[in-house]
C-alpha cells in the first residue's frame, strides 16, 4: 500500500473511531448514576467526548501528514492505544469505585483494593508515553514543505 492510501485509510479509521466514541459517550451518560463512582463515570463521559472530537479532528488532517509509512503506522497505533487505554482505565475505576491512587481529583476519595489500584495503574500508565510519542510524530508530520515556495 502506498503512503497516500495508507494515510487516507488511517484518517478514515480515526474518523470512525471518533464517531464511535461520541456514540459511546451518548449511551454511557445514561449509566453514570448506577456506577460505583458516579464522578468517575462523569469523567469517562467527558473524556470519551473530548477524545472523540480529538480523533475527528486528527482524522481530517491525517492525510496531510508528511511521515514515512512506518512513522505513520506508529503514530496511528500509539494514538489509538493511548486514547483507548486512558478511557479503559477510567471505565474500570468507575465500575470498581477505585482509582484514588492515580486519579485522586476525579475519584474524589474513591479507593479500591491494592489489586484494583494496581490494575488501573497498569492500564493507564503506558498510555502516557505512547500518547506523547504519537503527538510528537504528528507534530513532526505537520512540518512545512521544505524547499518549496508559494506562488
Amino acid at each position: 500500500m502506498n503512503l497516500p492510501e495508507l494515510l487516507s485509510r488511517e484518517g478514515r479509521r480515526l474518523l470512525q473511531l471518533g464517531v464511535a466514541l461520541l456514540l459511546f459517550t451518548s449511551f454511557e451518560g445514561f449509566v453514570i448514576p448506577a456506577l460505583a463512582s458516579p464522578n468517575l463515570g462523569r469523567s469517562v463521559h467527558t473524556l470519551s467526548g473530548f477524545t472523540g472530537v480529538l480523533l475527528l479532528v486528527l482524522g481530517m488532517m491525517w492525510p496531510m501528514l508528511r511521515l514515512g509509512v512506518m512513522a505513520a503506522r506508529i503514530a496511528f497505533w500509539f494514538l489509538i492505544y493511548s486514547a483507548l487505554a486512558t478511557i479503559a482505565g477510567f471505565i474500570v475505576a468507575a465500575l470498581w469505585g477505585a482509582g484514588g491512587s492515580i486519579m485522586p481529583i476525579a475519584a474524589q476519595g474513591a479507593r479500591g483494593s491494592d489489586f484494583q489500584e494496581m490494575v488501573i495503574q497498569l492500564v493507564i500508565y503506558p498510555a502516557a508515553p505512547t500518547g506523547i510519542a504519537a503527538f510528537a510524530l504528528i507534530l513532526w508530520g505537520l512540518r512545512g514543505n521544505s524547499g518549496t515556495t508559494a506562488a
